[in-house]
C-alpha cells in the first residue's frame, strides 16, 4: 500500500512538471495559480496519505493561494 502512495505521489509531481513546461505564454498571475495547484496537490496527498479527496483539495486551496498571491 505505501508503494502504490508512492507511486500515486510520483505520478503527480512528474505530471505537474510535465505540464509546468507549457508555462512559458502565461502571465505571472496564471503561472503563480499553476505553481500554487501543484504544490498543493502535492500537500494535500501527502497529508492525506495519498487520497485522491486530498489531492484534488489541496490543488483547490493551493490554486486559490497562488491566484491571490500573484495579485
Amino acid at each position: 500500500m505505501k508503494s502504490l502512495n508512492k507511486l500515486a505521489i510520483s505520478t503527480v509531481a512528474a505530471t505537474l512538471l510535465i505540464g509546468l513546461a507549457g508555462c512559458s505564454g502565461m502571465t505571472t498571475q496564471e503561472k503563480n495559480t499553476a505553481i500554487g495547484a501543484g504544490v498543493g496537490a502535492v500537500g494535500g496527498a501527502v497529508l492525506t496519505g495519498g487520497s485522491g479527496l486530498g489531492t484534488a483539495g489541496g490543488a483547490a486551496v493551493g490554486g486559490i493561494i497562488g491566484h491571490e498571491v500573484g495579485k
